[in-house]
């Protein structure tokens, strides 16, 4: 009995919606940007099968291409998982990912979709972006140098000032 109802759970995964039926495009297949930048793609969830394609869930991932680098995804965005209303057959839904450059280098970001109920299914996943993030050599990092310059010069005047007062105050004649 309990073989038959594995059969039948396996039969039942490998029929999901979330396998033949839908498929993920993107709006590019590659980013340029620099690091600390924000940036945004798109994918489009198409559902090729004739029934609702429903109780799916997409996930955003990222990896790091050069192998060099650890990628926390949480990082990166804090919108990576999207619980999807039912598609149509023969339609499509289109979702925004927001993402945060946060490591210089190469970086692969990809949609997965798969079934709510977490039947052992394959995902189905789109294809890879590739993400170059460019390194941001830059003088006033973070609006820091206004700061960093007007402190010890403003310490400077100060010492300054300290330093005539107490002249003045010895070459004052006594009354």
């Amino acid at each position: 009995m309990r073989r038959l109802l594995l059969s039948a759970l396996v039969a039942l995964a490998l029929t999901a919606p979330a396998g033949a039926a839908v498929s993920i495009r993107n709006d590019r297949v590659a980013i340029e940007t620099h690091l600390g930048d924000k940036f945004v793609f798109h994918s489009t969830i198409e559902n090729h099968g004739t029934t609702p394609a429903r109780d799916l869930v997409a996930h955003l991932n990222v990896v790091d291409l050069s192998g060099q680098t650890y990628v926390d995804p949480e990082d990166w965005s804090s919108q990576r998982t999207r619980y999807l209303q039912p598609i149509p057959p023969g339609g499509s839904t289109t979702l925004a990912w927001p993402l945060n450059a946060v490591n210089a280098g190469a970086v692969g970001i990809y949609v997965a979709v798969l079934p709510r109920s977490g039947i052992p299914v394959p995902p189905a996943t789109g294809p890879t972006i590739r993400v170059r993030i460019q390194d941001r050599k830059t003088l006033n990092s973070g609006g820091i140098l206004p700061l960093a310059l007007g402190i010890p010069g403003a310490l400077g005047l100060l010492a300054l000032g300290v330093r005539s007062s107490r002249r003045r105050a010895r070459t004052r004649p006594s009354a």
